[in-house]
């Protein structure tokens, strides 16, 4: 007998209680499918969290429920927009899920090849030389994430890059980051003071200095009314390949030091020397920006969005996007950039992921040689989402720990 038939033979009472009894199913099902995708991660954060984590910390956290936020779909941002060419669909494939395996909700923003983009569209000085296509590409696709910022009026984004992966724990790191971005930025309660002394700039006299704020001694700070990573946060750069501790005349010198498991150890860390010379084992130090290289992820406020534009969309383009962003932060007087307060980290959150095959795939901008990568891996994440899709979607617990702890 056909279904319609069948439904059509019920009496009312008993339709409306079988229809109310599959909705009610449906939402169950829903709610525990949900549950269990949030609660798998949730267990996994537990399973593996922070030596100086937040929620250790109950005594030095914010009075303001905003900083919760980190834990939603967007990691506290109004949006979260990934920036790769429409082609690389196995980039698609990849970031989708590792983006829904950690119940992220992203947007795509079609990169383009630098062929497209004429001299007329691109800001040239009076020695304008083409740069490489790809440079070009690359350059506009951040460009066209961040005019979108602007156009759709939003308080902040976090913009990552298509080949970028982070931690199963990620939620629990941004709220680490919103934390100490706290007690970088915002005033001490009652006082209007701050916990760093060179803050917003050092004086002459402090330039030598070296302020260590230690992740679990925190002082208390104003409660943020618009972010949850603060108040007076710019840019926060999340994802690099390399970064300096601050040294110029413009810089705030503080770190807020925090022992993080799931920070390798040394010897898994390549180059940040001065981390790993001052610093010990497991230590993730957020600071103010100096020389960052690599734009894999960073955050920005609508203010900032629109200084971008100004800056890296409307001054002569003479070198690579990332190498903008360092000028952007930092400064350079003598390609009249001025100096825009950013924070980051060491090691920072977001890496390289890199997987099996083709070397040649592993850039659509530089050169990475022939051959053949038999082994996936991302660079510094612990316990990496993309490594451990598998595990995560058959609801397991036993995580791959891409750098485990050697005596």
């Amino acid at each position: 007998m056909a279904p319609q038939t069948w439904r059509w033979r019920l009496s009312m009472p008993t339709t409306l209680a079988i229809s109310g009894s599959l909705i009610l199913i449906l939402i169950l099902l829903s709610t525990s499918w949900s549950s269990s995708a949030s609660g798998q991660i949730t267990k996994i954060a537990n399973n593996f969290g922070h030596g100086d984590t937040a929620a250790a910390d109950s005594s030095q956290q914010s009075s303001s429920h905003l900083i919760d936020d980190v834990y939603n779909s967007t990691l506290g941002f109004e949006k979260i927009f990934v920036v790769g060419l429409p082609t690389r669909t196995d980039r698609r494939d990849s970031m989708i899920l590792a983006a829904a395996l950690s119940n992220i909700e992203i947007e795509f923003i079609d990169g383009l090849l630098g062929e497209t983009v004429p001299d007329k569209a691109i800001p040239a000085g009076p020695e304008y030389t083409r740069l490489p296509e790809p440079v070009i590409g690359s350059w506009r696709g951040h460009m066209n994430a961040i005019q979108e910022i602007v156009k759709r009026n939003l308080t902040s984004a976090l913009i990552i890059e298509d080949d970028a992966d982070w931690d199963i724990s990620i939620k629990d790191q941004m709220r680490d980051l919103a934390l100490a971005s706290h007690a970088l930025t915002q005033p001490l309660e009652g006082s209007g003071k701050y916990a760093d002394p060179t803050y917003p700039h050092p004086q002459e006299n402090q330039l030598e200095m070296v302020h260590n704020i230690p992740f679990k001694k925190r002082q208390p700070t104003e409660p943020p009314k618009v972010s949850p990573y603060g108040d007076h946060w710019n840019l926060m750069w999340t994802g690099h390949c390399g970064m300096h501790f601050p040294w110029s005349k413009l810089a705030p010198r503080a770190r807020v030091v925090q022992n993080d498991v799931t920070v390798p150890q040394h010897r898994y860390i390549e180059g940040a020397p001065d981390l790993k010379e001052q610093y010990p084992e497991h230590a993730r130090v957020y600071h103010h920006v100096q020389e960052g290289i690599c734009s894999l992820g960073y955050a920005v406020t609508q203010n900032t969005a629109r200084q971008m534009v100004y800056e890296m969309g409307m001054k002569p383009f003479n070198t690579a996007f990332d190498i903008l962003l360092l000028w952007f932060c930092d400064g350079a007087e003598k390609e009249g950039r001025s100096y825009h307060d950013c924070l980051s980290m060491q090691p920072s959150l977001f890496q390289h992921h890199r997987p099996a095959g083709s070397r040649a795939a592993e850039s659509d901008i530089s050169p990475h040689g022939d051959g053949y990568v038999n082994e996936a891996h991302t660079t510094v994440v612990r316990h990496s989402v993309r490594m451990n899709a598998e595990e995560i979607m058959r609801g397991g617990t036993n995580f791959k720990d891409q750098y485990p702890d050697v005596d």
